[in-house]
């Protein structure tokens, strides 16, 4: 098995050892240097606590540096290289990192410390300050989840307004030719239209009757066919039609 790394939004990444631990200006420094070469020269290791959240394993000195990185220049140091512990890989990286760690340790156990009083001080303030963060990021990632459901929704009441201008638009009645009126209308219906623009009743009764003799050809085959139709008559009917109010 070939190991890789993967890219990681910092702001997805918590760690369970405190920002003071560190120094600021040691933090500082790394951070530029990451900004520089947009990149970590030692990925950090990581596990999963959800599918979008990790926790750091190894590598807490460069993850708060990565961190102030993305402080300083978000679009550079938004991602960060990790190898994350899955279940194929977590005994060799677990292995890897236990033995590593040991050496951190003899090193740690073997600088003097500064003073109680001012590094409880130093401990607090950076207390303070990691739980600030803490809570900056956990208010970034609740206004980026609210911003996901809002967009849906806001989808969603789109495809409803769509889906509700169709049916209406569906349930309107298509505009009618008039020659395709003469032929597919029923009785009652072309009855009832003609009569509502003055057309005679006999006039009426003519065109019924004479369109089951065979489908009209052209407007002026149904004044041929329909006697007692003129001209006028006949574009009275067609007006009617393409005004709408028949």
């Amino acid at each position: 098995m070939k190991l890789s790394t993967s890219l990681v939004a910092v702001k997805k990444i918590t760690s369970s050892k405190p920002r003071s631990t560190f120094a600021d200006d040691e933090l500082e420094q790394a951070a530029q240097l990451i900004l520089e070469s947009e990149g970590v020269v030692n990925p950090i290791v990581v596990r999963r606590t959800s599918l979008q959240s990790f926790e750091v394993v190894d590598g807490d000195f460069e993850y708060y540096a990565a961190a102030r990185a993305r402080e300083i220049d978000i679009r550079k140091g938004e991602m960060i290289g990790v190898f994350i512990i899955e279940s194929e890989n977590e005994e060799t990286l677990t292995k890897q990192v236990e033995f590593f760690r040991k050496s951190k340790a003899f090193i740690t156990n073997n600088v003097p410390a500064a003073s109680d009083g001012i590094e409880s001080r130093l401990i607090n303030m950076e207390s303070r300050s990691s739980n600030t963060e803490s809570r900056v990021t956990n208010l970034e990632s609740r206004f980026e989840n609210r911003t996901i459901e809002l967009q849906t929704e806001f989808r969603l009441e789109i495809k409803n307004i769509n889906d509700r201008l169709k049916e209406i638009e569906n349930r309107i009645p298509k505009p009618m030719e008039p020659l395709e009126a003469l032929h597919t209308l029923s009785v009652s219906e072309l009855t009832s239209k003609l009569r509502r623009v003055g057309i005679n009743i006999k006039i009426i009764e003519k065109i019924i009757s004479e369109r089951d003799n065979g489908k009209f050809k052209s407007f002026s085959n149904v004044v041929d066919r329909i006697k007692g139709l003129g001209d006028k008559t006949m574009l009275k009917i067609i007006d009617s039609f393409a005004e709408g109010t028949v």
